[in-house]
């Protein structure tokens, strides 16, 4: 009996639940920018990996989309000790 290992499987998982474009074959984000930043917004402020388990995304995902949205200027983030904390820019 052949076993899978773990990580593949996990990330296999993981890639399943994602689109991919027909024409270009590349994966499409299935949360868009406005859910993410609305989630931010509902909160007291949320730290980086709070937002990936919520999506489930692994952390430097999460990371970057959330750098994204700062810059935008959607989301803010402060330094409190070793995290960031994001939360609404309004």
């Amino acid at each position: 009996m052949e076993r899978e290992h773990p990580y593949v499987t996990e990330y296999m998982d993981r890639s399943m639940v994602k689109d991919r474009d027909e024409e270009s074959g590349q994966y499409t984000e299935t949360v868009t920018d406005e859910e993410i930043a609305e989630f931010v917004r509902n909160s007291n402020g949320l730290t980086t990996s709070e937002v990936a388990d919520e999506f489930d995304y692994e952390r430097p995902t999460a990371y970057r989309r959330l750098k994204s949205l700062e810059e935008s200027g959607d989301v803010q983030s402060r330094k409190i000790g070793n995290s960031l904390l994001w939360e609404s820019s309004e």
